[in-house]
């Protein structure tokens, strides 16, 4: 059974703070520079907020897989979190087969996940393991 209360609050908070601060640069570069017009933005900071929610959501949830596997360590960590970051991969890779997202949208937010998540889960790990 999952003891919530093990779960550790600075982690996540951590974890939130890293995945909204390398989102804000990973997005720069990809899409800042890149008029492109198959990227189209929400207008208005709704999106912001939103991001930050899910940031702080996605450092939850790989708080309880890696409490969940026992993850003590930077490196079991960083598996907890890749396989994370392959799931959602998956996900994106199904919905690039049927047309769903272009090529280079899958590539970028693959990219995307498969590093944050793999981040996130060194940094729960690593705190886990303290």
């Amino acid at each position: 059974m999952m003891d919530w209360s093990e779960l550790n609050v600075v982690a996540i908070l951590i974890g939130a703070l890293l995945y909204a601060v390398y989102g804000g640069i990973y997005y720069t570069i990809m899409l800042g520079k890149k008029k492109d017009t198959q990227f189209k933005q929400t207008e208005g900071p709704l999106k912001y907020v939103v991001s930050i929610m899910i940031a702080f959501v996605s450092s939850f949830i790989v708080a309880f897989f890696v409490q969940a596997a026992g993850a003590e360590g930077t490196l079991s960590g960083l598996i907890v979190g890749l396989f994370i970051g392959i799931i959602i991969t998956l996900v994106y890779l199904k919905n690039t087969l049927f047309g769903l997202v272009t090529k280079k949208a899958f590539y970028i937010a693959v990219g995307d996940h498969l590093i944050i998540f793999a981040l996130i889960g060194m940094v729960h790990g690593f705190i886990n393991g303290m």
